[in-house]
């Protein structure tokens, strides 16, 4: 079993059992969040919505385990971990009813932002793994996810855009990120494992040819806990 720390080849597993250990099953009638901290150079972080902490000492790739929230909207702030001297970041967000979210922590720390990713409550192809791709990565240009022998998963996916879902079949994959105007391939992941009636977005993060280096999360999305 693959622990939250996993790391190898540029890419990271974040799921472990204790970030899923409160949400086993998710009913299709509430709102869900997890929150992703993808800002390559921002410390650690406590995160406050409507004064309430629903992240403490969130640190860069790390994602919270889902929780329940009612829908509507919320005033988001940003701490460094342990200390509610200065917001290093205050925006207002809308939830909606009956949804899941992961909400990220995005861009370098004197652009930092949040953004509000929805993970569509689908039902997934039997059989197929459900796949679909973020480009979070700061300073890196339009980016393709392909196939080893560059057949296209995605293409032309933009710094803060996530895709749509496409079914692909489950089983170690061989996939590259590449530059989409260029072609060059600027990371390889020899081996992601994609199970069966699964939903997974793969997260680009990290800085190209800087610190910290590109890299990707591979998350189990919530869709995948929702009932049918």
């Amino acid at each position: 079993m693959m622990n939250s720390n996993f790391y190898n080849h540029g890419f990271y597993y974040p799921y472990g059992l204790q970030n899923f250990s409160r949400v086993e099953s998710l009913p299709k009638i509430k709102t869900y969040i997890r929150i992703l901290h993808a800002s390559p150079d921002a410390p650690a972080v406590d995160i406050y919505a409507n004064g309430t902490a629903i992240a403490r000492n969130l640190s860069y790739k790390n994602f919270t385990p889902y929780i329940s929230v009612p829908s509507g909207s919320y005033e988001i702030k940003i701490y460094p971990a342990g200390s509610m001297d200065k917001a290093v970041f205050t925006e207002k967000i809308e939830l909606n009813p009956n949804s899941i979210y992961t909400i990220a922590a995005v861009n370098t720390l004197d652009s930092l932002q949040i953004l509000p990713i929805l993970e569509p409550a689908t039902t997934s192809k039997p059989n197929f793994s459900m796949l679909r791709f973020s480009n979070l990565s700061p300073n890196a240009p339009t980016l393709d996810l392909t196939y080893r022998d560059n057949t296209k998963l995605f293409k032309n996916v933009e710094f803060q855009e996530t895709t749509s879902y496409i079914p692909v079949v489950p089983k170690d994959h061989w996939l590259e990120i590449r530059d989409s105007l260029t072609d060059r391939i600027l990371l390889t992941i020899p081996s992601v494992k994609l199970l069966p009636n699964k939903f997974y977005t793969i997260y680009t993060v990290g800085l190209l040819n800087s610190s910290p280096p590109l890299q990707i999360l591979v998350p189990l999305d919530g869709a995948s806990y929702l009932k049918t």
